[in-house]
């Protein structure tokens, strides 16, 4: 017998709900969602094409399934939002599909963008990093992320705490703007710290997911989100990466991809930069600005305006003796003492006069770095 389901799903006057019904089919995952549309063509073709022909591509069982699944109240909810100015909904078979995703060897069936689906289209790089970032590399990356994105490059990143908020802070600054691919539905906003920042993406830039809509942030859907962040860029700036990290499984995809990598060396103490250290000794490129990247990829910085010298001025006496034993590495406050001469009491003053001053930042276990 033939399911009304499958009569609602061909019946169905929007473009866009097959599609919808094949990709919010339960356990039938992307792969078998692209087999499916190899062997039948439109999603619409599928559901008439029965049982048999469906079962013959992806088993009986998840045949059944499809068939029989009520996906009604799952798809009308997401036109619903996609109805909604700003939300759009791109399938493999749009126009406006990013063509750069189409390189990957499993792109999305249809992807949810909250923002401008055309930023997707643009020449991009993606600006990753940890989320325990130092204050000097979210410092970087929002530089390195601004520079790019006034010579015309859109910063992608994943909306995570550290670099990847300081990447897309720095994307906003220029006319590149940015693009975070999430790893929860495009309705959600994880995490809740970077909600004011989201908002602003979704007003200037676009935030995109595979997920359907309603995903709540689970732990496996953030290495998956990684291939797209690598498949929509040119290039994969690594900024701060622990040995092990999702920068660096971010870093090998785009590989895998043909992409280009860089990264930005750091100190030898540093936990945060061994990964980036690793990546160079695998043949990423080193880059210390973002000119470095822009020759890489054979561009040429836009005409931009002189930007003033807003630099204050290099501290004197106490100050610059302290600021010059900081050193570029992290310190802690007993090395500071040996190093400077000063009493602990004098030193602290001093400190907290540069840390107002924005010259010194506080890290974990009492160190401090110059900035």
């Amino acid at each position: 017998m033939t399911s009304s389901f499958i009569l609602d799903a061909v019946a169905n006057p929007h473009p866009l709900a097959a599609w919808l019904r094949l990709t919010l089919t339960p356990g039938l995952g992307p792969s078998s969602q692209r087999q499916l549309l190899a062997a039948f063509g439109l999603p619409e073709r599928i559901y008439e094409a029965g049982h048999s022909a469906i079962a013959a591509v992806i088993g009986g069982p998840m045949a059944r399934t499809l068939l029989d699944h009520d996906a009604t109240a799952a798809v009308d909810a997401a036109l619903d939002w996609q109805a909604q100015p700003g939300n759009a909904v791109l399938t493999l078979g749009d126009v406006g599909y990013p063509a750069a995703l189409l390189e990957i060897p499993d792109p999305p069936v249809v992807l949810y963008v909250k923002g401008d689906p055309a930023l997707l289209a643009r020449q991009s790089v993606a600006v990753v990093g940890a989320r325990n970032a130092t204050p000097q590399g979210e410092a970087n990356a929002e530089a390195f992320s601004a520079a790019l994105s006034q010579a015309g490059l859109t910063i992608v990143s994943g909306l995570a705490l550290g670099i990847d908020g300081a990447a897309h802070r720095g994307g906003l600054a220029g006319p590149g703007s940015t693009v975070a691919v999430i790893g929860t539905g495009a309705d959600r906003i994880y995490p809740a710290r970077n909600a004011a920042l989201a908002r602003r993406i979704a007003e200037a830039g676009a935030i995109v997911s595979e997920f359907p809509l309603g995903t709540a942030p689970l732990a496996h859907n953030f290495p998956r989100r990684n291939r797209l962040i690598a498949g929509l860029a040119c290039g994969v700036l690594v900024v701060e990466a622990a040995l092990k990290s999702g920068s660096l499984i971010t870093a090998r995809l785009a590989i895998d991809c043909g992409r280009e990598v860089f990264a930005i060396p750091g100190s030898i103490h540093s936990p945060v930069a061994r990964g980036c250290h690793q990546l160079i000794r695998d043949g990423a490129k080193l880059v210390e600005a973002a000119s470095d990247i822009l020759e890489e990829l054979r561009l040429a910085p836009r005409e931009a305006a002189p930007v003033p010298d807003l630099a204050t001025p290099e501290p004197v006496g106490d100050e610059g003796r302290v600021v010059a034993a900081l050193g570029h590495d992290p310190v802690d406050i007993d090395t500071l003492v040996r190093r400077t001469s000063l009493t602990p009491e004098a030193l602290y003053a001093i400190l907290l006069a540069l840390e107002l001053d924005g010259r010194v930042s506080r890290l974990p276990g009492g160190r401090l770095q110059r900035l």
